[in-house]
């Protein structure tokens, strides 16, 4: 078995669930080795509601993952979104007992430690403690206190905040599904590390990350995380209203958002119509694609409004938090046509389409490259960040063998027996999915959240 850093992303979106095994190569790019991917069936709007099928899933998307790229997972970094997510910005300090010492990381980990320890509401968990930054004896500013002499340090932090329950719910998903959790990262802040550049986050950006379930916001100004959110709507919202304008099933919506579909209106002429097939012999159905754009234009524009309103929340419109490099779209919605320019038109802000390829190697396939895969790139940087062995390398009869099958039967034996048959259901739909859609936290931050997640499930067994 030999050992090599090799990291696991495990993206648990609305439409999809990822699993991406990758190593970084000798020029410092990711390289993919494999991607497993089922199609998610517990999941609502980035939340688990049925522990059985998500667990099933998962365990599809990582045998997947396993067989493409002969290596077998260990443990995963887990992305959490979902409309419990919420953040607050929060400042505290620390009388250091020596000023004449000079400050050092310790100093930092106690003041995080202490933030760690707020109050807050029934049911809530702290997941992220990000340091913006500090103040030493009054003097502000400072972006690295370490090296630095003083008696009162003080930092203003972004902190973000979950539903004990769902983030539990997560963790015993993976758990049955014969793998360990190795870390927590906020979805957004994994799309943000996949497809930003520092001079984005340097001059000031959104991203905005459409998923299937949820629409992800994370704004970055002079290299600091300012303001995260999470919007409850997305590419499913857009195919739901389609199946009912269009009285038509939820398949044929997603293709006809898919393959016709456009965010702006004028661009179809009247005359322009598709034809979808009767169902069980009955007529055919002519659908004009002028309508057709005008649904999804009006569930777009409420999606964009929100997240405007979030954006002006934080408060952009001040000379000093100015957003200069504007908005960047990933996620599946990101691929609707005409998305950018409509975009630009509700907000005023220059935008672009975010694609993770910037830190893949080269041979990656055009795939792995969509903004599909953003937040699952994001995960496996982030992983690997953490300098992480997820995965080791199997021989190919192994593989063959499936040896996670036993632990399949421990957790639930009779879903094994559907997995074929779920599989080859879905897997025309797979091209068709969006997602939710996801971070640059030290492995510091997480050990003792992750610890605790995994005392509780033990404790619950």
């Amino acid at each position: 078995m030999e050992k090599e850093n090799i990291a696991v992303g495990l993206d648990i979106g609305t439409t999809k669930i990822v699993a991406m095994i990758g190593k970084k190569n000798e020029y410092g790019k990711l390289e993919i080795l494999g991607v497993g991917k089922s199609k998610s069936l517990g999941v609502a709007r980035g939340v688990v509601n049925n522990i059985t099928q998500t667990i099933q899933s998962i365990q599809q998307a990582v045998l997947e993952a396993e067989n493409n790229s002969g290596y077998k997972i260990n443990d995963v970094v887990v992305g959490i979104a979902g409309q419990h997510i919420r953040s607050i910005q929060h400042t505290d300090y620390v009388i250091r007992n020596n000023p004449e010492e000079v400050i050092s990381g310790r100093d930092i980990q106690l003041l995080i430690d202490q933030v760690n320890k707020l109050a807050m509401l029934p049911g809530e968990e702290i997941i992220h403690v990000l340091p913006q930054e500090f103040k030493i004896d009054g003097q502000s500013e400072i972006k690295e206190p370490i090296g630095m002499y003083g008696g009162r340090l003080e930092a203003s932090f972004h902190v973000v905040v979950g539903q004990a329950s769902s983030i539990r719910n997560v963790g015993r998903c993976i758990q049955s599904s014969g793998i360990e959790l190795s870390g927590l990262t906020l979805e957004p802040l994994a799309s943000a590390d996949a497809v930003l550049s520092q001079e984005e986050k340097e001059a000031g950006v959104a991203l905005i990350d459409i998923g299937g379930g949820t629409t992800d916001l994370a704004i970055f100004k002079d290299g600091i995380i300012r303001h995260t959110a999470v919007v409850p709507f997305g590419g499913n919202v857009i195919t739901d209203d389609i199946k009912e304008g269009c009285s038509i099933i939820e398949k044929q919506a997603e293709l006809l958002k898919t393959k016709f579909g456009s965010a702006w209106p004028g661009e179809n002429k009247d005359n322009e119509i598709v034809s979808i097939p009767g169902l069980r012999g009955r007529d055919p159905k002519e659908i004009s694609l002028k309508n057709l754009s005008k649904i999804i234009h009006a569930r777009v524009v409420e999606i964009v409004e929100q997240v405007f309103t979030e954006i002006k929340a934080y408060g952009h419109e001040d000379p000093r938090k100015k957003l200069i490099a504007g908005i960047v779209l990933t996620g599946g919605g990101s691929q609707l046509k005409h998305i950018k320019q409509l975009v630009e038109y509700i907000t005023g802000m220059d935008t672009r389409i975010g694609y993770p390829n910037e830190h893949l190697a080269g041979n990656s396939s055009e795939e792995i490259s969509s903004p599909l895969f953003a937040t699952a790139v994001g995960l496996v940087m982030n992983s690997i960040e953490n300098n992480s062995n997820s995965a080791y390398r199997i021989e190919l009869k192994e593989v063959e063998a499936v040896p996670r099958q036993v632990a399949f039967q421990a957790v639930a034996a009779p879903i094994v027996e559907e997995r074929v048959e779920v599989s080859d259901a879905i897997e025309e739909e797979i091209n068709l999915e969006t997602e939710t859609t996801e971070n640059k936290i030290k492995r510091s931050f997480f050990d003792r959240y992750v610890e605790k997640i995994k005392d509780f499930l033990d404790n619950a067994e």
